[in-house]
């Protein structure tokens, strides 16, 4: 079984996980940069068109089909909707595609859509708005009080994410923001709706948790990792340590339910003295993962053996808990093509 991970960038961590679990009777190819470490790591590599061009299905179709791929999994947002797609001509081809269906993709990259649908299904979620004016309006009554958090709606990782102390950093950052997400690859997202684009959120202080919910190939749930985070760098968590916490493992397995995402869901959560809120989801590996795996779990290994035999090892969703984690970082040489 040979595996292609889309938009693979630094994730050298996540080309290792897979060429373990083929045991030496798969390729794993990445895409997409040739400043991304990860190909440096994978068996081979490709350079890809653009996710936004029209020739990049059409191209992942036919190299897929050159090197007898029969796995695809993206590693990066903007990919996901955009797979999803073209999930059913991949079939078509013999080739998985492991994303969640268009309308869950959608569901998780748009994070006012991600509030709208926490809101509808009874979870705790910091309060947003995606008006301006209403909320100034709420500000005014005595609803809304500093400090606030400013966001694109569509975005990953720390761009431009800020926190505004008062009313004049709001005016600044909300400018900042808008004129940052029509320089980055942010803009292809929010271009139709670019007066829509950037949140304005409720700040939440309390200890912050990273989850990994996973399913299997149907969308049935399957296990909740949970982590605590213990120090964050540029938007991913850097460090954190492993716990049995009950009650985020049921929330876990409730929005698992109500999402219906397929494989990994990367979900940040806060604790405060007396709630649990969740900020974000992510339908796909995020940069919190190792830590679930080096406690134990073997999630890449789960996938393949659903691929190939529809069972797998119930020992592979083990994690130990308690363990402390932190991540290196290793310079590596960049492969020419």
């Amino acid at each position: 079984m040979n595996v292609l991970l889309t938009s693979a960038g630094r994730r050298t961590y996540l080309v290792e996980y897979f060429k373990q679990a083929l045991k030496g009777k798969g390729i794993v190819y990445a895409s997409n940069s040739t400043f991304s470490s990860a190909l440096n790591i994978a068996d081979d590599f490709v350079i890809t068109p653009l996710i936004y061009e029209e020739s990049y299905i059409p191209f992942l179709l036919s190299f897929v089909k050159k090197k007898k791929i029969s796995v695809i999994i993206s590693l990066f947002d903007i990919d996901l909707p955009v797979l999803a797609k073209a999930k059913d001509l991949f079939k078509k081809n013999g080739v998985t595609v492991i994303v969640s269906d268009y309308e869950v993709t959608q569901i998780c990259n748009d994070k006012w859509s991600s509030y709208n649908f926490l809101i509808e299904n009874g979870f705790n979620t910091p309060k947003t708005y995606i008006d301006y004016g209403e909320a100034q309006n709420d500000f005014k009554k005595n609803i809304l009080a500093f400090p606030l958090i400013i966001k694109p709606r569509w975005g990953m990782g720390s761009i431009g994410i800020y926190k505004a102390e008062n009313q004049l950093e709001l005016e600044v950052f909300y400018k900042k923001v808008k004129k940052e997400i029509e320089e980055s690859y942010l803009q292809f997202e929010s271009k139709a709706q670019i007066d829509r684009a950037i949140l304005i959120q409720e700040c939440i202080n309390g200890e912050e948790y990273g989850l990994d919910i996973f399913n299997d190939l149907d969308g049935k749930y399957l296990k909740t990792f949970v982590k605590k985070k213990t120090a964050m760098r540029s938007g991913e968590t850097d460090s954190s340590v492993t716990e049995n916490h009950q009650e985020l493992q049921e929330l876990g397995k409730k929005l698992s339910e109500k999402l219906k995402h397929i494989g990994n869901l990367d979900s940040d959560w806060f604790i405060t003295t007396d709630q649990l809120y969740v900020l974000e989801m992510n339908c796909r590996f995020g940069g919190g993962y190792p830590f679930t795996h080096l406690a134990g779990a073997n999630l890449p290994k789960v996938l393949i053996d659903l691929i190939q035999s529809h069972v797998y090892n119930p020992e592979d969703l083990y994690m130990e808990y308690e363990v402390e984690m932190i991540k290196d970082i290793q310079p590596v040489k960049i492969k020419k093509q």
